[in-house]
C-alpha cells in the first residue's frame, strides 16, 4: 500500500510547458481555435522522424497539451507531416493526400526533417523525386536529422504564428540520424 500512496501523494510530474509563441495569431491559427488535427505522412523515410513524431506525443513532451492531436484519415486532419524524402511512387499519392485534406482553406503541410526539406542523406538516389516543396506547397520546414520532439513541437508553435509560405526554423548543429554522441 505504500507504493500506492506515494503515487497519489506524488500526483503527476511533468516538465514545465514551454513559452508560447509571441506575437499575433495568424488567421490560419485563430481558424483553428488552438485545436489542431495532424497526420503524419511517410513519403520514404528511414523512420526517424517518425519515431521522433511518436516521442513528441509520449507524456514526455505531450504534444496534446497544445492542441495538437493525430488522426487516422487526411480528410479528418488540418496538418499534413511529411517526412522523408519523396519517392517516385509517393509523388502522386502524395498530391492526392493533400488534395484530400478538408476544404476551406487553411490546410497546412509541414516538412519533417532535413530528408523532407533537401532529401538529406537520399539526394540523388535513383528512386527519390525530390523534396517535399517539389510537389506540394510547404508551409512551415522543421530541419534535423531527425528533429528532437522539443523542436517539432516550437515548429508547431512556430506555425500557430503569422504564417509565411517557406518558413524553416533555424537550424541545429547535427551530425548523422544515428550518432552515439548524446545530444
Amino acid at each position: 500500500m505504500g507504493l500506492l500512496r506515494r503515487i497519489r501523494d506524488t500526483g503527476r510530474v511533468t516538465e514545465p510547458a514551454p513559452p508560447g509563441p509571441e506575437g499575433e495569431q495568424s488567421a490560419a491559427a485563430k481558424e483553428f481555435g488552438g485545436s489542431v488535427r495532424v497526420r503524419c505522412v511517410d513519403a520514404g523515410s528511414c523512420n526517424g522522424c517518425e519515431i521522433e513524431i511518436a516521442g513528441a506525443f509520449n507524456p514526455v513532451y505531450d504534444a496534446e497539451r497544445y492542441g495538437a492531436r493525430l488522426v487516422a484519415s487526411l480528410r479528418h486532419a488540418d496538418v499534413a507531416l511529411v517526412t522523408g524524402p519523396l519517392t517516385r511512387n509517393m509523388a502522386e499519392p502524395l498530391r492526392r493526400t493533400v488534395a484530400a485534406m478538408p476544404e476551406p482553406e487553411p490546410r497546412l503541410v509541414v516538412a519533417v526533417g532535413d530528408c523532407a526539406i533537401n532529401c538529406g542523406e537520399f539526394a540523388g538516389g535513383y528512386g527519390v523525386e525530390g523534396a517535399v516543396a517539389d510537389v506540394v506547397p510547404v508551409d512551415l520546414a522543421v530541419p534535423g536529422c531527425p528533429p528532437r520532439p522539443d523542436e517539432r513541437g516550437a515548429g508547431g508553435r512556430t506555425g500557430t504564428r503569422p504564417a509565411r509560405r517557406g518558413r524553416v526554423l533555424p537550424p541545429r548543429p547535427c551530425g548523422r540520424a544515428w550518432s552515439s554522441e548524446p545530444r
